[in-house]
């Protein structure tokens, strides 16, 4: 059933107060007063800058102004009086439904026992829930969805008709790139896409799929605002990660999981993933790089910002934060270093009085439950520390190992760190460099070639392979500082993650690992 079906049925059963949570006005408004026609009856709407109009009175319009009515009392008092069938529509009431305004909250629960014999219904449209203890079991609860793909494409339709003759505003879309442009504006509200809609003609006198960075930025501003994510630029892409083909393949069946058609065929949209490794392999660059590939707008979630000295905050901080990566959804929600996040919720009891297991808890129960197409990204590093709960399928779709690159691997980041550094790898001797680094993680090399770049540019001349192999020469790589620790990590991923890397690579670091361990 969906809303336009279930207000009509609370309507036609009549329930008394409805309670509808939403910032869209003017889209409950338009449901209200079509429902209300459906059913003949009339529709008002009452704000306190207008008191009780007609719904759909224009604020520039006095002659409807009814100014007695601006007091809530007697607004209400009107409801009681209406005689003929009626919808009376609330909007913001909830700053009258405070513990002050005891009078309001009385009046409102006298109504409710007179609407149960009437055909009236008020209906109460608020961005926040804020329903006091009195009301409770008089007041039904809607949460008013954002709008549709189908929402969207009737707005896009309808502003394509309005520019399409205007002779300086050039339309390149085809199919797949309306459907790219529609697919990155779901989360957004029909307000918020109209006003990026007209920015991307004003500013660029154009629409085409390529306009879709327009729309994350619009979506930006929603992270903002709730000053608990963060919203990261992805400029990184695949072709900026070396080796790691498993993960790269896995990812990319995914690409188009998010579409229409994709439901459509039964697949439902991809949870997450969980990437285990070395430190410096690569685990936050693919987690931007899944952002850039699948043209999703990235969410940082971090968890330092979630705890609050205050009792409950932070489970409070944990679901609001859930909540706006939901409604800017299809996204992606990359959570660095879980490991760190989360340690010590098993003796949280004793340490901090159960707020991290319970916030922890919080997260775990979305993971599970969640429907909304968020896909999360975590990484960790220490295995030691991650809870059992988060490992468990039905959670996270895969857990990716990310081990040290191979010789092939290491050959291919330095031909990467060298062309993003405008170098020809060309005229580098790479398969010596591959050699000389072993054991070395992507951020070792990528430190390699820069500190070969200073080498070279303090003598005045160009950077050569020897520059390179000094900078390695004098690197002592993490993974032998820390054997102990990356051995423990091999091993207990051997068995119990994927292997990121190819199943060539596979092999041959699973007969390493023998050897070592």
């Amino acid at each position: 059933m969906d809303i336009s079906d279930e207000l009509e049925t609370l309507i036609r059963a009549r329930y008394p107060i409805i309670y509808i949570v939403s910032c869209e006005e003017i889209r409950v408004q338009n449901l209200v007063i079509e429902i209300a026609q459906r059913r003949q009856k009339k529709t008002f709407e009452w704000s306190y800058s207008t008191g009780i109009v007609p719904a759909g009175t224009s604020i520039q319009s006095q002659k409807h102004r009814n100014p007695a009515t601006k007091d809530p009392l007697v607004a209400l008092d009107l409801v009681i009086e209406q005689v003929e069938p009626a919808i009376f529509l609330f909007k913001d009431f909830h700053p009258f439904l405070t513990k002050n305004n005891f009078a309001v909250i009385r009046k409102l629960k006298e109504i409710a026992l007179h609407l149960k014999n009437s055909f009236k219904t008020v209906i109460l449209v608020s961005p926040v829930m804020d329903i006091p203890t009195e009301l409770e079991k008089e007041v039904t609860v809607m949460n008013f969805p954002l709008p549709t793909r189908n929402d969207l494409a009737a707005l896009f339709d309808k502003i394509l008709d309005e520019v399409k003759d205007l002779k300086k505003v050039q339309i390149d879309l085809d199919d797949p790139g309306r459907d790219r442009l529609l697919q990155a504006a779901l989360g957004l509200t029909l307000g918020e896409a109209e006003n990026v809609f007209a920015k991307i003609i004003v500013k660029r006198a154009r629409l085409s799929s390529d306009d879709i960075q327009e729309v994350f930025a619009e979506k930006q501003q929603i992270i903002r605002k709730s000053g608990l994510l963060e919203y990261c630029d992805a400029h990184e892409s695949f072709d900026h990660v070396g080796g790691l083909e498993v993960l790269k393949d896995w990812l990319q069946k995914r690409a188009v999981a998010f579409t229409e058609q994709a439901r459509a065929f039964g697949l439902p949209a991809p949870k997450g993933i969980l990437m285990l490794g070395v430190q410096g392999c690569g685990k936050s660059l693919c987690a931007k790089a899944v952002s850039s590939l699948w043209q999703l707008p990235l969410l940082r979630f971090d968890m330092g910002k979630m705890f609050n000295s205050l009792v409950g905050s932070s489970e409070e901080n944990v679901r609001r934060a859930i909540t706006v990566a939901e409604s800017v959804a299809p996204a992606v929600l990359w959570v660095d270093e879980i490991d760190k996040a989360f340690a010590g919720s098993q003796v949280s009891g004793a340490t901090d009085g159960g707020t991290t297991a319970r916030v922890f808890g919080t997260f775990l129960t979305w993971l599970s439950e969640k429907t909304a197409p968020v896909f999360v990204v975590a990484t960790a590093n220490d295995i030691s520390q991650l809870p059992p709960e988060l490992m468990r399928k039905g959670r996270l779709d895969e857990i990716f190992f990310i081990n040290l690159p191979s010789t092939e691997e290491r050959n291919e980041i330095f031909r990467i760190h060298l062309a993003k550094r405008r170098r020809d790898p060309e005229n580098f001797g790479l398969p010596a460099l591959a050699e000389a680094s072993k054991d070395f993680s992507g951020a070792e090399i990528e430190e390699a070639v820069i500190s070969g770049l200073y080498d070279a540019f303090y003598a005045g001349r160009e950077i050569t392979t020897e520059d390179i192999l000094q900078a390695i020469r004098q690197t002592i790589p993490l993974a032998r500082t820390m054997d102990e620790q990356i051995n423990r990590l091999r091993a207990w991923a051997e068995g119990r993650a994927r292997n990121a890397s190819a199943p060539a690579i596979e092999s041959k670091t699973t007969e390493h690992r023998k050897v070592e361990l």
